[in-house]
This record gives structure tokens, C-alpha cells and sequence, in this order.
């Protein structure tokens, strides 16, 4: 595959496609392999560069919905096997989708408006997502996707991970289970260059220890949740399975869609106002998705399809999550974190909305008509609440490219 055009990410067929053609075009360094199966059958495919001891884990895909590491995580491979200095004394190693059934049902390669990204909308329910199934389920009920990611873990024993992650709209930032000193600044350098937000008050690392500006470290296992209600718990993901062998992990978060208002340090007016109103305005939102669940025909095979179950999911996370919001003090009383929640409130009964519509378009068009009705406002209130700008895909990937690097330069310094 060529270099990504505008507004395109390469889809998981064109990643394997692309590896293989790495591995013949440089054999010897270069090795592609299959690592374990999907619950359906799909292949795991694992890339290798250089046979060092000193590994660097590198996977993609692990959300379905958050495109930009595909196009990483090649961009990635290429620059190992074309630059020396990058593969002196390591190797590097690339997942190239963790989660190949999830990406099969997210169709939206190229988007061009935060509705047109939602009408392909998949992300599976939390027991199904691979990195986190481990904090939601027993060891023996774990899906195979983990049970390979794990497995690759155990034999490369990587100083560092790299996970690959994305948002819909917001900044960049990135979480870390141990501290690497050094990242913040390259990190910033780079964000600032290509004109990319960073997410100082991510919602998803509400209450954590930042080692700098968008760089936020997951707190000890003794520190309370940030949301109480939610029953993942990053600490117990595959994340920390690297920990085992010394190693650690590097989450990094890059936006489709950026937002300026994402790292405004300044201190909100009224925090607590806010949340209230935000934990309102997500039960209100989510209510209008459950009443029309409630009352939808869907075909009787697809009671407990993939669309529906992950909806469903969604859904039942929104009362405790609403009263997490209500009643538990802010982590963080800036502008940036209340200005996170509100997106993350936001996402919640759309990605639910968008959902439930793919799931019953076929079967109850009056129903898909008034999801249609709701994905479209709400991502167009979204959008126009963050005046979302769209981040060019080669800034995406250039950005969460380097940021990977220095991880690996500053996480190998500190051996």
C-alpha cells in the first residue's frame, strides 16, 4: 500500500497485505507470523523487525472505532526497517490488530463529518474489548484476542508497550502504567508542530498523577476511582501484564477531530454546577435511546448480535455513571476536565444511538428513523459545542508515530 491519502486509514486487509510485503521485501529482518485466532476465526498476525532481546510491542486496533494506529503502527514498521539507529539493540514487534471480529463491524475508513463517522459506528461491549476483558472477567473466561496478546507478552517480555488509541474529537494524550521521564516534552514539541491539541484534563485519567502536560500516570493500586460505578479497572487490563517482566506500558491517545478548548488550565466557575448538569444531560440523552430500544423488533437471531449487545451495554453503564458524575467531587476543576466530561458524556448515548440504529435499520425503519434523528443532532451538537476542526490523517499518524519513539529512546534510557 501506498502512502495514506487525505481523510483514509488503511483498513486490517490492507495492513496484512502490506506486512507480507514487508516480510518478502526484507527477509531476514523482517517476519510476519500468526500469533492466535479470533472468537470467529480471524487471524492474529503478529510483524516482527530485528531479533534484539530488547523488545518494543507495538499494537493496533484494540477499539475497533479508533482508526489512526493502523496507519501507525505501518508507518512505524517502515521507519524500523529503513532507520538503523531505530533497531540498534531492540526490536520491534507489531500486533497489527487486536481486535480483527470488532474492526470487521466499524466501516469507517475514510469519514467526513462526526455523523458520517457514527453511521459506521462499532465498538464492542467491555467484556468483548480485548486489553480490557481482563478487569471485567475470570481468567478462564478470557476471549482468545487476549489470550494471544497476553501470550505474545510472555514471549517477548517487552520493556515497553505500546497501545494505540484514538479519540472522535478532542486532544492528544497519553497514559502510562510506570513513568517515563523525558516523554512530556518531545510529546508536546510534537503536538504543538502539527497542531494538535493536548488533552491536559482527560477524563479518562481523571485523578492521575501527570509527569507533564498530557502525560498522565495510573495511580497506585490503594487510590480510589475516579468513577466508582465503572467495574474496569485499567490496573487489572493487559496494560500492567508487561509489569511482570519489568516492563511497562504506554497508552497513546491522538484525535480524528481536534478541539482547542481541550487544555485550557484554567480553573472552571463552577465545577460542581457543571457536572450536575452534564450527569442530567446524560440520563435524559441515554433515555431517549432506551425508550426506543424498548419498544424496537429487532429479528429474532438478532436479540443478542453484536450491535445490540454492545448498545445494551452501553446503556447500563449510564445510571451509575450519571450518579458518579452528580455526587462525586471533581478530580480536576479546570475548564480542560470539565470540558472532557462533557465530550465523554456526550459519547455515551451517541455511540448507543449509532449503534442500535446499524442494528435495527432492516427490521424497524421507524425506529433506525428516529436514531438517524438522534445521531445526527447530537453529533452535529457536538461538533459545533468543541468547534471541532478535522486533523489530517498523515498528522495523526506522524504525531502518534513520534510520540511512540520517545517512549522507546526514553523508556530504554531508564533500563
Amino acid at each position: 500500500m501506498g502512502p495514506l491519502r487525505e481523510s483514509r486509514y488503511p483498513t486490517v486487509a490492507e495492513l496484512v497485505f502490506s506486512a507480507r510485503a514487508l516480510a518478502v521485501q526484507w527477509p531476514g529482518l523482517c517476519v510476519l507470523r500468526q500469533v492466535g485466532v479470533s472468537r470467529a476465526g480471524r487471524p492474529l498476525h503478529l510483524l516482527s523487525v530485528g531479533r534484539a532481546r530488547s523488545a518494543v510491542l507495538v499494537v493496533a486496533g484494540a477499539h475497533a472505532n479508533e482508526p489512526a494506529g493502523n496507519g501507525t503502527l505501518l508507518a512505524l514498521a517502515r521507519r524500523t526497517l529503513q532507520d538503523r539507529e531505530l533497531r540498534d539493540g531492540m526490536s520491534w514487534h507489531f500486533l497489527l490488530c487486536a481486535d480483527p471480529d470488532g474492526a470487521s463491524l466499524h466501516v469507517t475508513p475514510a469519514p467526513r463529518s462526526l455523523y458520517d463517522y457514527h453511521l459506521g459506528f462499532f465498538r464492542p461491549a467491555g467484556p468483548e474489548q480485548p486489553e480490557w476483558a481482563p478487569s471485567v472477567l475470570p481468567a478462564d473466561r478470557l476471549p482468545p484476542e487476549t489470550r494471544a496478546l497476553t501470550g505474545v507478552i510472555d514471549e517477548l517480555r517487552p520493556f515497553l508497550q505500546v497501545s494505540l488509541h484514538g479519540t472522535d474529537l478532542g486532544g492528544s494524550w497519553v497514559q502510562l502504567t510506570r513513568d517515563v521521564p523525558g516523554l512530556a516534552e518531545p510529546f508536546a514539541k510534537s503536538a504543538a508542530e502539527l497542531h494538535i491539541p493536548v488533552e491536559t484534563g482527560a477524563s479518562d485519567a481523571a485523578g492521575w498523577p501527570a509527569s507533564g502536560p498530557g502525560v498522565h500516570v495510573m495511580p497506585a493500586p490503594e487510590a480510589a476511582p475516579a468513577y466508582p460505578s465503572l467495574s474496569d479497572d485499567a490496573r487489572h487490563s493487559t496494560w500492567y501484564h508487561a509489569h511482570r517482566y519489568g516492563g511497562l506500558t504506554a497508552v497513546i491517545e491522538v484525535p480524528m477531530w481536534a478541539s482547542d478548548l481541550v487544555d485550557d488550565p484554567a480553573p472552571h466557575p463552577a465545577p460542581d454546577t457543571a457536572m450536575h448538569a452534564l450527569a442530567e444531560r446524560l440520563l435524559r440523552d441515554a433515555g431517549e435511546v432506551r425508550h426506543v430500544l424498548e419498544g424496537a423488533r429487532p429479528l429474532p437471531g438478532d436479540t443478542d448480535g453484536p450491535l445490540l449487545r454492545a448498545a445494551t451495554w452501553v446503556l447500563e453503564l449510564v445510571p451509575g455513571l450519571a450518579a458518579d458524575l452528580a455526587h462525586t467531587p471533581p478530580a480536576d476543576g479546570t475548564r480542560a476536565y470539565v470540558g472532557s466530561v462533557d465530550a465523554f458524556a456526550r459519547r455515551v448515548p451517541l455511540r448507543a444511538a449509532a449503534m442500535l440504529r446499524r442494528a435495527l435499520r432492516h427490521t424497524d425503519a421507524q425506529a433506525a428513523a428516529r436514531l438517524d434523528q438522534l445521531v445526527a443532532q447530537w453529533s452535529d451538537a457536538f461538533a459545533t459545542r468543541f468547534r471541532a476542526r478535522w486533523v489530517p490523517v498523515r498528522h495523526q499518524v506522524e504525531h502518534q508515530s513520534r510520540t511512540v519513539m520517545a517512549a522507546a529512546r526514553q523508556a530504554r534510557g531508564g533500563l
